[in-house]
């Protein structure tokens, strides 16, 4: 992905020459052939800041990115550093020129980012130009009309793995009960995007809803984020459960891994039927990835989805989990490097963080927390920090499987013992699953929230010739428009 250019005037740099002359001219000619150099270097510096410099401002500016560019060399000419998925390799300008600063600004912009993009604007080359003027003051009038997002109604929807090729999920043998359940087509997962998008929603990220703030005396504790969006936007977050393409999915439609692509961004690998290996967008990630640059305006500021993994299988595709490095197994499989592995995995992880996702555990084991013994408990959360967050980096999100929780509807009893531990661990936000619209609890060291499964078993219950007249997805999409007609019916409820 083509970075941000460092566009920069250097200062000169003044040299004394002059400084050790050796003495062979006479002590008297000396301090004359000194006053002399002098003033012809006086000169050179006058010359030089009346045609390179057209103000101090500009001067002072250059100086202060020079110093900028030697800690971060990914910085803007302003000093500014922009993160990846807010720098394009779609514009045409010349790098450096006004155009391409204010193609980056309007990219900015897109994404709600107004202050960044006023800010980028003011301290470019170009800052008094008519074209960075008008932009800036378009900008400046935008951000006054954008209104506080409530972070208690902000929505969370999930899925699992996307199903690219229903003809094989839906084969009828003994696991498409379960893929018809539970996962979503990519026809659906597009058609959601869509309706979402056209109804004015906003992804946002699970942490810009609130995070924790230390006060001047030390004390630690959560503060409500500030999103900001114009009018009639809705924020909402979303997130994807099991990004481990486990080996029972092998051959039944679905992505076999994520890689890093050609151009930097994460892609997935999917078996195809005369065994090569096709790289594309084939899950939520990629997909998700394609939709944005298509409509930046549904990221607030390069957002993207939660992602999150379970470990006895190894995460996103790589078998990462410690049964892979027994005798046993590399006896079997004689080509299976385990270190490269876990190399590769910990790559892919990287590239997500740095394009905006963010990690979550989804236990080691896929346990129901809520129910399992605390000993259980505790040897899970262990298995998880010791087998996955060395992959993917510390991590303070959980979001619960099987809909589970360690409490009730009610503020967590931040004194219980599962609570407790998990805390000790890192984790700050906690997810269930709950199919209201907004299920969001925000306490002095741990956010909550609800996630709405959108899968075949909710939206086939909202379906009217499902008999159960549900409605429960109306605020998102048209369960009519967008339900995959090639799944088998009826889809079986959770408890079949």
């Amino acid at each position: 992905m083509r970075k941000i250019p460092f566009f920069n005037s250097r200062s000169h740099v003044k040299r004394s020459g002059y400084s050790r002359r050796r003495q062979n001219r006479g002590g008297q000619l000396l301090p004359y052939i000194i006053l002399v150099s002098i003033l012809v270097v006086l000169l050179i510096i006058a010359a030089w800041l009346y045609l390179h410099n057209d103000t101090s401002e500009d001067t002072a500016l250059s100086s202060a990115a020079s110093a900028s560019q030697l800690e971060n060399p990914d910085e803007t000419a302003s000093g500014i550093s922009l993160s990846p998925e807010t720098q394009t390799d779609e514009t045409e300008a010349p790098e450096g020129s006004l155009q391409y600063y204010l193609e980056q600004a309007s990219l900015l912009a897109a994404g709600y980012d107004y202050d960044l993009a006023i800010q980028l604007l003011q301290m470019c080359p170009y800052a008094s130009s008519e074209e960075a003027t008008a932009a800036i003051a378009e900008y400046s009038t935008i951000k006054e009309t954008l209104v506080r997002v409530d972070p208690y109604k902000v929505t969370h929807v999930f899925f699992h793995t996307l199903i690219m090729d229903t003809s094989k999920a839906f084969d009828g043998d003994s696991r498409e009960k379960g893929y018809n359940q539970v996962m979503t087509t990519k026809d659906e997962f597009m058609k959601i995007l869509q309706s979402m998008y056209d109804r004015g929603f906003v992804l946002v990220r699970l942490h810009d809803l609130a995070y924790e703030v230390t006060d001047e005396d030390g004390t630690v504790h959560f503060e409500e984020g500030n999103i900001m969006l114009p009018p009639g936007k809705q924020a909402f977050v979303m997130s994807q459960d099991d990004v481990c393409y486990y080996e029972y999915m092998e051959g039944d439609g679905f992505a076999s891994r994520m890689i890093v692509g050609e151009d930097g961004r994460p892609t997935c690998e999917m078996k195809m039927d005369d065994g090569s290996v096709a790289v594309g967008s084939y899950d939520l990630v990629p997909l998700l990835d394609d939709f944005i640059e298509e409509h930046p305006d549904f990221s607030y500021r390069g957002a993207r989805a939660v992602i999150a993994f379970t470990g006895y299988n190894g995460i996103l595709g790589y078998r990462t989990a410690p049964s892979y490095n027994t005798e046993e197994y590399l006896a079997e499989h004689p080509g299976f490097d385990y270190e490269k592995e876990r190399e590769e995995a910990a790559k892919v992880a990287q590239c997500l963080k740095d394009s905006g996702y963010e990690l979550a555990s989804h236990s080691w084991g896929h346990r129901n927390m809520g129910e399992i013994s605390m000993e259980n408990f505790i040897t899970d959360t262990d298995k998880w920090e010791n087998e996955v967050e060395t992959l993917i980096g510390p991590c303070d999100i959980i979001l619960f499987p099987f809909g589970s929780d360690i409490g009730d509807w009610h503020p967590y009893d931040t004194s219980s013992e599962r609570f407790q531990y998990l805390h000790s661990k890192g984790f700050r936000y906690f997810c269930n699953v709950d199919s209201t619209r907004y299920f969001v609890q925000i306490g002095d060291d741990y956010l909550r929230q609800g996630r709405r499964n959108l899968d075949g078993y909710r939206m086939y219950y909202d379906l009217p010739e499902s008999g159960v007249g549900g409605d429960h997805l109306s605020d998102l999409f048209d369960v009519n428009e967008v339900f995959d007609r090639s799944r088998p019916t009826p889809v079986p409820k959770m408890s079949e």
